[in-house]
Parts: C-alpha cells; structure tokens; sequence
C-alpha cells in the first residue's frame, strides 16, 4: 500500500508540520497502525478509508502520533484532504468521521485547504501550581480548552517571552491530558500574523509540535475576543514554524493552509 509523507500548514517542502497518511480500504487492527505510526515518527500518522455512499460521511479518519491515538489532529487531517484532492481519490469537500465528530475539508482551486473544525469551549482556570517553573515563564491567564483538544491554553506576556520559551517537558506533563499551549500576541501585527504560539505535548510523545491546527480552534476564540475580529492569523512558531489563518464562526472554526507531498512510497508491511 501507499504512504505518503506531507508538510502541512506548509507553503514549501520542509517546512509546517509533517503528517504520516495512509489510504486504505478498512481500518486494521489498531496495534498496526501504532506499530506504523511509531515507524514513521512524525506528530500524527492519518489513516483514512472510504464510506458507503448516502451517509453523514465521506472517508473515516483515525490519528496516531508515535505513543497513542488522538481525539483531533488539525494538520494530518489538512493532509490526508491534500492527498485526496492531488491524487483524485476525491473531488469537492470530503466529510471525514472521526472521534471528535464529522470533519469538512476542502480544496480550493488555488491550493489552500480548509478545514471545518468544531471551536474548543475555553473555561479560565486557575494557573496550576509549579506550571510557571515547568515552562520557564509566568502566564498571564490560564485556560481549559474542553476534552476535544485536552491542552491548558496559557497567555504570556509578550511574543519574545513565547519565542524564548526553553519548557522542561518531562515536567509539563502534569498540567492536562495531551499538553501546554503558550501564546501571546504578536508584538508586530504588520509582519502577517496578529498572534504567536507555540505547544508542547509530552503525554504524547511529542516535545514541541510543529504546526498544530487542533490547538488553533482554541486559540482562535481565545484572540478573536481580545483583538476584536473573527478572521486572524496565528504563527506557531516552532523551529519550522507554519501559519494558520484562523476564522471563527460560532461553534465552528475555520483553518486555513496549503500542503506540500515530500515522500511518495511503498508500506511493505501486511
């Protein structure tokens, strides 16, 4: 079978968050596709096959990072849609079934993806003890992004404060169920984005992801309110680094980016 490696959020190869997708005609037993997610050791691998037609979706979607399956994964999702629409195995929005719900995606002429994700219910908290020494910072506020993304969102002060984060991850792992999510607004708005994050998850294997889109339902929300438009841009701003152009609408949230096919090979496995 085909596997496919994509940068995702990308506008070039190498850059954005690589993703792991595999097209396939029903899912397998789910030790296989950890065993292959561990192999490929990117953030999330994206296994995916097609739907009886007439239903309320289009292709199941399951994620893995190398360690556990995932409740939503923003950037495999862009490019599992990616490799879709590029290889013709779908034309127009593709409704994936997933375990956060049904998922639209689509492909626009020129390239850009976007995803209909459901937007994370922020409830402010109580900055957790310890957590300020365990990221290297003081937050400003901290907040519940809800059980679909699992993450305590926390405000910094100022971009540079986010950009010179050095966490101790091993320690974050106590402070929700997948990660941290550190971000701050942009000190420049004139250089294309209007705020700046960046995420670590080590209660699922990954330090410091690339480009999160899950992590942008709740990020979205949250800086949609404080700078009074429902249209922005997000820089996470990992060592790839990638742009999320976020839309909030409701209970809904909009990510938009491109992606790019780097790998295009053969799984020998059975």
């Amino acid at each position: 079978m085909r596997i496919r490696i994509v940068d995702a959020f990308a506008e070039r190869a190498f850059s954005g968050n690589p993703a792991g997708v595999v097209l396939l005609d029903a899912f397998p037993e789910d030790d296989w596709m950890q065993n292959v997610a561990m192999e490929v050791n990117h953030a999330e691998t994206a296994f995916a096959h097609p739907l009886p037609e007439g239903g309320d979706a289009d292709w199941a979607l399951r994620w893995f990072t190398p360690v556990a399956e995932v409740a939503m994964c923003g950037h495999a999702t862009l490019a599992t849609a990616h490799v879709l629409s590029t290889t013709g195995a779908r034309k127009g929005p593709v409704r994936f079934a997933t375990r956060s719900g049904v998922l639209i995606a689509s492909a626009g002429a020129d390239g850009v993806i976007t995803l209909d994700f459901p937007t994370a219910p922020l409830t402010r908290v109580d900055v957790p003890d310890g957590v300020a020494g365990a990221l290297g910072a003081e937050p400003v506020a901290g907040f519940d992004t809800g059980p679909n993304v699992g993450d305590l969102l926390l405000e910094l002060a100022d971009e540079k404060t986010v950009l010179g984060l050095s966490p101790d991850h091993r320690a974050l792992g106590g402070y929700s169920t997948r990660g941290i999510i550190a971000t701050a607004r942009a000190q420049d708005p004139a250089k294309g984005y209007d705020y700046v994050s960046r995420c670590f998850f080590p209660n699922v294997g990954i330090d410091e992801d690339p480009v999160t889109g899950s992590a942008h339902t709740a990020l979205a929300p949250h800086w949609s309110g404080r700078l009074g438009g429902d249209d922005l841009t997000g820089l996470q701003a990992s060592r790839r680094g990638g742009l999320v152009r976020t839309s909030l609408r409701g209970d809904r949230t909009l990510l938009s980016g491109r992606a790019v096919t780097v790998i295009d090979g053969e799984l020998l496995t059975p």
